[in-house]
């Protein structure tokens, strides 16, 4: 009960932030979707000029039903030649009414849907575009299925917005206003009876799709909940299946599904209650109506065709009633939908270019770090702290300390995946902070421990960075990461295509697929982070002999856990709580007998007593 009781609270709460979110926020985010809708505009005009004609001869269809009713009856009465003449020409005319309508409606519908699938487009495209450009620190704190279903769901409510909402609007407002005031001006009491059902249907139907809205804000949640337990279980198969793990993981997806299903459960008696309840009032109107409407036919106040128009227009408004509650929900899943992601469009990009910044110009390829201090975003805490080195073209840099110690933070700076919090980071003496972000990126790469790919061909894998590469040069950057004898090994050769991620190779043959990538684009600093831990030492070997010639022309940046990968560096710089404690040679560290010694200890001579590191 308690269980039950905290969700009908969380739907209270979810259906009171709908509300506020439609009539506060929620009014600009509307107008805002609405001159989106607007960039359309001969499509707009169509789609309203059609809905106008289509409610307009919709109008019409009453009165010409209780005028045939009124000639039939004149046939059967008297049998004259121009009854049954009349009869034939109000036929005809309905028909020829009806089709009108249809065509109209057909061309309102194409025009509605056209306008939502332009403007979900545009979101669409702006939508990834800002995804792209939203820095690393964004992308730390977000789910990648929380955005996945921003970028579906929430362009879908924005999307039905024209069709369901403002073109419904229009057409409600004509066949609801024109219609009561037809049937007003015809006999009062007999409208008021007609349009008894309206109130009552209008207020059940937007009460019960607001409710339905704000369980379906819940049920998204339910459905990204068991989108994450998918993504996570097919992403990590191999994981599931070496450790037995499919019952528990099958367990985690039936709590996930069921909970999704007992609220579409609970939305379902919803609809159907209020369908229910909304058909009573109609009948019970419609009962009124040919009651009261009876009496005054027999009485000779109206006619039989007069009482069948009353009866057919109730008919006819039945269902754009209902839709009221569906106009309602339509505005405010549009509101909450669109909040959601103009607040995704609207974020200020965390780094991003200074208006006017030029690209970057590489002559001597050096690379300074001048008192850099570095935290993330939100945090209090320096991750880095007053880091100052400096390395020329042709040198090559290594970084070696305990995890979490920031090596892998400082790299990420220099080709401004962050933008520190202090100091700055030049090459040739240009701020890397003041330059174009997309001309940095070409002189800087850095090849990561996780190494992804994309579901393509390996060559189109290695020439990612730089599609116009020529095949020679592919197979250039393939040879220096000791992969080409492999690929060429293959049926396909470069022309194989990798599995989702690259599931296809091993962790070492990924690695040096990505260090292949970034040879290609010969830039000016090359970092190497941690990007040869799953290969063995002998292929590592030969990677190195064989980057010899790419390390002249370039600052080659090295960070590793195998002190192996890094002793021929020409500075090796030992980090421990974001600061650089130690420096120098592997020779010169060796002898100083610090921290980097008893690393080295402890690695190449495990069985001696070596002094334990600080931080580890």
């Amino acid at each position: 009960m308690s269980t039950d009781r905290a969700g009908a609270k969380r739907r209270a709460n979810a259906f009171s932030h709908v509300a506020k979110a439609s009539w506060g926020k929620g009014v600009g985010t509307l107008w805002r979707i609405t001159r989106l809708n607007l960039r359309h505009p001969w499509q707009v005009t169509a789609c309203i000029v059609s809905t106008f004609i289509a409610a307009t001869l919709q109008l019409f269809i009453p009165r010409l039903l209780g005028r045939a009713v009124d000639e039939a009856q004149g046939i059967l009465g008297a049998g004259s030649a121009a009854a049954e003449s009349a009869l034939w020409s109000t036929a005809m005319l309905l028909l020829g009414l009806s089709i009108a309508r249809g065509i109209f409606t057909l061309t309102q519908n194409y025009y509605s849907e056209s306008v939502g699938h332009n403007a979900a487009y545009e979101l669409r495209l702006a939508t990834y575009e800002k995804l792209q450009q939203l820095s690393f620190s964004f992308h730390d704190r977000m789910h990648s299925g929380d955005l996945i279903t921003l970028g579906i769901l929430d362009i879908e409510g924005v999307r039905m917005f024209f069709a369901t909402g403002l073109v419904r609007m229009v057409l409600l407002a004509v066949l609801i206003g024109v219609g009561a005031y037809l049937l007003l001006s015809t006999d009062l009491v007999l409208g008021l009876l007609s349009l008894s059902f309206v109130p009552f249907v209008g207020w059940r139907s937007s009460v019960v799709q607001l409710k339905l809205r704000a369980t379906w804000l819940e049920l998204q949640d339910r459905l990204t909940v068991m989108s994450r337990v998918m993504d996570e279980n097919l992403g990590g198969i191999r994981v599931v299946r070496a450790f037995a793990a499919q019952e528990h993981e099958l367990a985690k997806f039936d709590k996930a599904s069921l909970s999704a299903l007992e609220l579409a459960h609970e939305r379902v008696d919803l609809r159907v209650t209020s369908t229910s309840a909304m058909n009573f009032s109609f009948f019970l109107a419609m009962g009124l109506v040919l009651w009261f409407g009876g009496l005054k036919v027999t009485s000779g106040e109206i006619t039989v065709g007069t009482l069948a128009a009353f009866l057919t227009f109730m008919t006819i408004l039945q269902m754009p009633v209902r839709q009221l509650g569906l106009m309602v929900n339509s505005f405010a899943r549009a509101s909450t939908c669109g909040i959601r992601l103009f607040n995704l469009l609207d974020l200020e990009l965390a780094v991003k270019d200074k208006p006017g910044a030029p690209e970057i110009k590489v002559s001597d390829g050096t690379l300074r770090f001048d008192h850099v201090s570095f935290r993330y975003p939100g945090t209090t805490r320096d991750v880095l702290k007053d880091v100052s080195f400096s390395a020329k073209r042709g040198e090559t840099i290594a970084f070696v300390g305990p995890p979490g110690s920031g090596k892998s933070t400082l790299v990420h700076l220099i080709p401004r995946y962050y933008d520190v919090s202090s100091g700055a980071i030049t090459i040739d003496g240009q701020n890397v902070a003041e330059v174009a972000l997309d001309s940095l990126r070409r002189q800087v790469a850095v090849v990561q421990q996780d190494s992804f790919l994309f579901t393509t061909t390996i060559e189109n894998n290695i020439a990612y960075g730089n599609p116009w590469a020529k095949e020679g040069r592919i197979e250039r950057a393939a040879e220096s990461a000791q992969l080409h004898n492999y690929v060429a090994g293959l049926p396909a050769g470069y022309g194989t295509i990798v599995g989702e991620r690259g599931v296809s190779l091993s962790g070492g043959q990924r690695q040096r697929l990505t260090i292949a990538r970034s040879l290609v684009l010969k830039p000016a600093v090359m970092v190497f982070d941690d990007s040869t831990a799953a290969i063995d030492a002998a292929t590592e070997q030969r990677i190195r002999m064989a980057m010899r010639r790419y390390a002249e022309g370039r600052v080659t940046i090295i960070i590793s856990h195998r002190l192996s990968s890094l002793m021929h560096a020409d500075q090796i710089l030992f980090i421990e709580d974001g600061r650089i404690v130690e420096g120098g040679s592997h020779l010169e560290l060796l002898a100083r007998g610090g921290r980097y010694r008893a690393l080295y200890d402890l690695q190449v001579r495990p069985d001696t007593d070596a002094p334990a590191m600080a931080g580890e």
